[in-house]
């Protein structure tokens, strides 16, 4: 196990270091000038060389690169002189448009991003292996045609779709939830917790339809393997043998798609967060991208990229717990 987990780590810090560098690449090779985006619009042309001195965008792409690297592990100096900001571990740079730190801006819009994937993962994970589960318990009948029909008509629906048709229904006619807005938790639970009902539905409608029909195949399947039916015939109640032989082996292929899902939503859901106008790093990024603010797009994209993978290993340590079959291999 231990060298299961250097490995993986090792595996985790080359992916980083590769997506890393591809980032940096594609950004500091775009032809809009980072120097010029720092200034203004109001810059004159040697007003710009000294911005590009200060920054150090005049050196080798090697050079600025490593410079970024070891700023994120120990912090760097930005710029010379009596102009020079002492950017503190981690640096990820500074935003060109507001000119505060990257990873100040991100950690200000984490909490609101984490609660709307949190939420929305508890609620997917619920309905969706319910639904199931039940359905293949109910194989082949009304119940389990009925599931797989809502299940396709779910998935069928954009997220934006989803969520016009709740404000316009839930706030505006039915008056049931406020406009949803973030409250931080401590502020207010009861608070946050009702303006972040719609959001969570949203984005848990189409993925709970996904893993109702993920879990009902794999339960179907594992509930037909030779040691389901030996716990069966040493007579075993049916709760035990569906609970505790037949789910738990089941929900190996549903942790792995929670992993790149759960991953995934950490690093903000873009359009929920949009159309709900949540403050999440999805919002940010989205932000950043039509202001081609480089320095948050790259550090979005590579805390986007560490959760993923964080979330990948956690899952295969998982499938020890999960699966015994795992377990023995």
């Amino acid at each position: 196990m231990i060298w299961f987990l250097i490995r993986r780590l090792v595996g985790i810090a080359a992916t980083l270091l590769v997506i890393c560098a591809l980032t940096f690449a594609v950004f500091y090779l775009f032809p809009a000038d980072p120097a010029a985006q720092f200034c203004g619009k109001d810059c004159s042309t040697e007003r710009i060389e000294m911005v590009r001195q200060q920054l150090g965008l005049n050196d080798p792409l090697i050079v600025q690169f490593g410079r970024y690297l070891v700023g994120i592990f120990a912090g760097q100096t930005l710029g010379s002189g009596p102009y020079a900001i002492q950017c503190e571990f981690p640096c990820f740079g500074y935003s060109f448009q507001s000119a505060q730190p990257v990873w100040d801006l991100m950690m200000d819009r984490f909490p609101v991003s984490a609660s709307l994937a949190l939420g929305a993962a508890v609620c997917w994970l619920a309905l969706g292996i319910s639904a199931g589960v039940v359905s293949a318990l109910k194989r082949n009948t009304w119940i389990d045609r009925t599931v797989m029909v809502a299940t396709i008509g779910i998935a069928a629906l954009p997220v934006y779709f989803t969520a016009m048709i709740l404000l316009y229904v839930v706030v505006s006619v039915l008056g049931l939830m406020p406009l949803p807005r973030y409250i931080a938790f401590g502020e207010d639970p009861v608070g946050w917790l009702r303006n972040l009902i719609l959001p969570w539905i949203t984005l848990a409608l189409l993925s709970a339809a996904l893993y109702a029909r993920m879990t009902r195949n794999s339960v179907i399947e594992t509930m037909a393997e030779p040691f389901v039916r030996t716990a069966r015939a040493k007579g075993l109640k049916e709760r035990r043998v569906v609970g505790r032989h037949g789910l738990r082996p089941a929900l190996t292929p549903v942790a792995t798609m929670l992993g790149l899902d759960l991953g995934g939503l950490l690093a903000g859901a873009l359009i929920t967060e949009q159309l709900f106008s949540l403050p999440g790093v999805g919002k940010l990024f989205a932000d950043s991208l039509n202001k081609a603010d480089q320095p948050v797009i790259m550090g979005v994209t590579l805390l986007a990229s560490f959760f993923i993978v964080t979330s990948n290993l956690v899952v295969d340590l998982m499938y020890a717990w999960i699966d015994p079959r795992a377990r023995l291999s």
